[in-house]
């Protein structure tokens, strides 16, 4: 077991989930944390991540690090997606195991289960059928993954563990309108269209230095600005969004997904991830989720009353959907004794307002 005084590394600590499980382990005192930003330690390269561990000797490692992205970036950039995320998973792993490491925590997604798994899908609906073709790529990276841990765990006797969260969102997302979620993309999309809307292009401006959308920022002519902006779907009477908005989605709060993620690396052993006395030992991994859904459409509206956007929403049905139904089902991650808290409503009124908080800051910072 770990103990407050463990080494814990963990990977991709500045993102998304790795930054809220880092902040999740200091609030129980674990602070002996190591962490690296990707300009000072390249997971893609072996001879530094075997540097790293040579100097660290973690007692237990979070690989949260991952190239992940919408759709768009999904379908555009499919080679970056099962290279990079094999390569680091190969790094990390590898050498976790080199260098004895007591527990490992692998983060994948729900994104590895068959396109049309039964609902809601359980463990052991993976590799029943074809994947979705738009994240094919990064679906087989994450089940070479959790592949990796359960074989390491059974061969050897280590403590690895794979968890599958589910569309995750929250504090130090990526809002970049190209490569983000759904969800800080809709967030985005509204809120620039909202100031559009009331002639704000204060605002307009304030959004676009922070996050330049290709190239484009606050310094670019009125007519350049919502030229740029019209390629995303956002106009000053509409926000367009991709597909029909009839898929059905589970979001977890990331603030969450850390949370059952540490429960797990803290209370949970991969002893404890099967049923002993089957012959074919697999499907170990643990689903992290709500186990609620609810459509991109129903999820559009709420944003659009969050934000306040008095325009119309549009659908792009040109545009694919990608998997109709992404519902997990929890039931293992509930016995193991974690359950979710925090519902959609609640969680896009906080992305929100961290949303305008971040530009807030960084205005009267610059």
């Amino acid at each position: 077991m770990l103990d407050k005084n463990s080494k814990i590394y963990v990977a991709g600590h500045h993102g998304l989930v790795g930054s809220a499980i880092w902040n999740n382990l200091k609030s129980r005192g674990y602070n002996n944390l190591v962490g690296r930003s990707h300009k000072e330690l390249d997971l893609l390269d072996p001879i530094a991540v075997r540097n790293f561990f040579d100097d660290e000797q973690p007692d237990a490692v979070v690989l949260a690090a991952a190239h992940v992205g919408g759709i768009m970036a999904n379908l555009n950039y499919r080679a970056d997606f099962i290279y990079q995320n094999l390569q680091i998973q190969q790094n990390v792993i590898g050498e976790s195991f080199r260098h004895n490491v007591k527990k490992l925590l692998f983060l994948g997604s729900t994104c590895i289960y068959p396109r049309m798994a039964p609902q809601p899908m359980k463990e052991e609906s993976l590799l029943t059928s074809e994947l979705e073709y738009t994240n094919e790529p990064y679906a087989i990276a994450k089940i070479a993954g959790l592949k990796m841990c359960e074989s390491f765990s059974l061969q050897y006797g280590c403590n690895y563990i794979a968890v599958m969260p589910t569309n995750l969102y929250g504090p130090n997302d990526n809002f970049h309108l190209e490569n983000s979620h759904v969800l800080p993309a809709m967030i985005r999309k509204v809120h620039l269209a909202k100031c559009l809307n009331e002639c704000d292009w204060d605002a307009v401006r304030k959004d676009i230095n922070l996050r330049p959308v290709e190239g484009v920022d606050g310094s670019n002519t009125d007519d350049e600005i919502l030229a740029e902006l019209s390629k995303f779907g956002i106009t000053p009477e509409a926000v367009t969004l991709w597909g029909t908005g009839k898929p059905m989605r589970e979001f977890l709060w990331s603030e969450e997904m850390a949370d059952a993620s540490v429960h797990v690396l803290l209370n949970v052993d991969f002893k404890d991830t099967y049923a002993h006395g089957d012959k074919e030992v697999r499907n170990c991994h643990i689903n992290v989720g709500t186990g609620k859904e609810l459509s991109i459409k129903e999820l559009a509206e709420k944003v659009v009353r969050e934000v306040g956007f008095k325009g119309e929403l549009r659908w792009d049905t040109s545009k694919p959907d990608g998997t109709p139904r992404k519902l997990t089902d929890v039931t293992k991650l509930n016995n193991l004794g974690w359950h979710h808290k925090v519902e959609i409503d609640e969680g896009v009124h906080r992305l929100y307002e961290w949303y305008k908080l971040g530009i807030c800051i960084n205005h009267q910072t610059n």
